[in-house]
């Protein structure tokens, strides 16, 4: 079954034409008598069989070289972030 209201109509049941949307009915809102809006409940997402949230989920998805954790590494990083020739005096770091 479809249900037409009209703009003024939808604002003061809105609840109502939801609840009969997510019940099936194509729920229609018009304005001066032309449909504008059409009310569909939104389907949730399908499964995609791939792990999410889960740690260890995304192990054997990447590859790490070798010193990717090295202390050299570390320090080109934090350069990165607070060297002031980049950043200006406050060296990437927001003032307080």
């Amino acid at each position: 079954m479809t249900v037409t209201a009209n703009i003024h109509e939808a604002k003061t049941t809105l609840s109502k034409l939801i609840e009969r949307a997510l019940a099936g009915e194509e729920v229609i809102i018009a304005k001066a008598g032309k449909p504008v809006v059409h009310l569909t409940p939104i389907q949730p997402p399908k499964p995609t069989g791939r792990k999410r949230g889960i740690l260890g989920a995304m192990k054997g998805e990447f590859k790490l070289r070798p010193g990717w954790d090295s202390p050299e590494l570390d320090k080109e990083i934090e350069d990165l972030f607070y060297s002031k020739r980049l950043h200006g005096e406050y060296g990437g770091v927001a003032e307080e």
